[in-house]
């Protein structure tokens, strides 16, 4: 039998379905391992306190966010070699290994264990964002926002539901003898495994791999070219950054993913802590419940609707609309001083632009490079972005303690400027599929 590297190119007409099928496994497995991200995210800091203590909680919970984003470059080192399934399966049997050391760490009490657990949890977190990136290898260009935006808002679910089964999977594996809040990455862990089973079976032909065979079959002399190109300047994030510099429109994508996410962690990781400033203990955790809800509502609930969007407007203008509504909500949240429901309104305006960001960003990065190199352009959009969140997390509590959360959101719009020159910039630079 043929395999995915071995097997003949399909024909126009045979790509539809197998994008259908691609985009509604996808749309499944990005529940299952939303669903595994956000209810270890949502007692993870919890725990870390309970063995580590509060001062290094946020630490602890950063290495998360580190882990997806350093992991993202193996996991596209083995797509460019090997095509989608195996590094999405990767990824998450990574993800699945952190969350098993995190249970372990609470069992032990082991710090240095907890931190290395939640550093490979960041599995689950890269192959999500990597699944996005897969719903347009086969997509038609008129359709490719629309294919990107589904993939994305599936994680809604997973968001949404999340909480619930972090409470339950508690209650459950205490019976089993586990400590408190161990239990929530016992869930994790075998959620990504069943994600990662799932695309080991099922995501067949590989998507990257079968648009490849495409491309070569329908320009069999540029293909052989850039192929040959690629494979003499490697195809890690050094080739992917070449690549990037030569291509103002892969620039802007990347730059719109990176700062959407910054604005959007700056803002959003303090907001609990203005909301703590004047609502008592035994309500601050409902009000902040709420609000987060709303904005991660804003993040994912019109995802679709952005990717429409992108591929009737553009991808430049909805870039440009989404930094428009990104400085709309940190003029809202800054503004609002202690006024609850405008700061709720900021926040579902912070979702909304990082939505406009990412999913038109993203789909600008990928269709402006090679497809032999893409897998490393796309991972090291999500190093890019892992990192910028990473930094903003860190950095917007030290300004909040010595400024506020005022000067917090201002700082956060000024961030947007470089983004907002490059992407009124005239877009210059080779063709997708032209060498350097």
């Amino acid at each position: 039998m043929a395999t995915d590297l071995t097997a003949p190119a399909p024909s126009r007409t045979d790509v539809a379905p197998i994008q259908r099928r691609t985009v509604r496994l996808l749309f499944v497995t990005q529940i299952i391992g939303g669903v595994g991200v956000t209810i270890g995210v949502t007692v993870g800091a919890l725990l870390a306190a309970r063995i580590a203590g509060t001062a290094v909680a946020g630490l602890a919970q950063s290495a998360g966010v580190v882990g997806g984003a350093l992991l993202a470059v193996p996991v596209t080192r083995i797509m460019t070699g090997y095509g989608r399934r195996p590094g999405l399966v990767t990824a998450y049997l990574v993800g699945a290994a952190g969350g098993a050391l995190v249970v372990l760490a609470a069992v032990t009490r082991q710090v240095p264990l907890l931190f290395l657990g939640m550093l490979l949890f960041g599995g689950g977190t890269a192959a999500n964002l990597q699944a996005r990136y897969t719903a347009v290898d086969l997509a038609e260009p008129a359709r490719r926002g629309r294919q990107l935006s589904v993939v994305v808002w599936a994680t809604t679910v997973g968001a949404v539901a999340a909480p619930n089964f972090a409470a339950l999977a508690d209650r459950t594996t205490r019976g089993w003898g586990l400590p408190p809040l161990a239990g929530p990455f016992a869930f994790s862990a075998v959620a990504f495994t069943l994600a990662a089973g799932v695309l080991l079976a099922l995501l067949r032909p590989d998507p990257l791999l079968t648009a490849r065979r495409l491309a070569a079959a329908e320009a069999p002399d540029a293909a052989g070219t850039a192929g040959t190109a690629t494979a003499r300047r490697g195809t890690g994030m050094r080739a992917a950054w070449r690549v990037v510099r030569a291509r103002p429109a892969a620039r802007l994508g990347i730059a719109a993913v990176a700062v959407g996410h910054l604005v959007m962690v700056a803002v959003m990781s303090m907001t609990p802590v203005r909301l703590g400033e004047y609502h008592s203990d035994a309500a601050v955790l409902g009000v902040v419940g709420v609000v987060l809800s709303l904005h991660i509502a804003g993040m994912y609930a019109l995802s679709p609707v952005v990717g429409w969007l992108t591929d009737r407007l553009g991808r430049r203008p909805v870039i440009l609309g989404g930094l428009a509504v990104l400085l709309a909500a940190c003029a809202v949240a800054g503004a609002s001083g202690h006024h609850t429901p405008g700061l709720s309104v900021g926040l579902v305006l912070l979702g909304l632009g990082w939505s406009g960001t990412m999913v038109a960003g993203s789909t600008l990065l990928s269709e402006s490079v090679p497809t032999a190199v893409r897998p490393s352009v796309q991972g090291l959009s999500d190093l890019t972005m892992g990192l910028a969140g990473a930094a903003a997390g860190a950095l917007s509590g030290f300004v909040m303690q010595v400024a506020g959360y005022p000067t917090l959101t201002l700082l956060a719009a000024i961030a947007t400027v470089p983004l907002l020159a490059l992407a009124l910039r005239p877009a210059r630079g080779p063709a997708p599929d032209e060498e350097d």
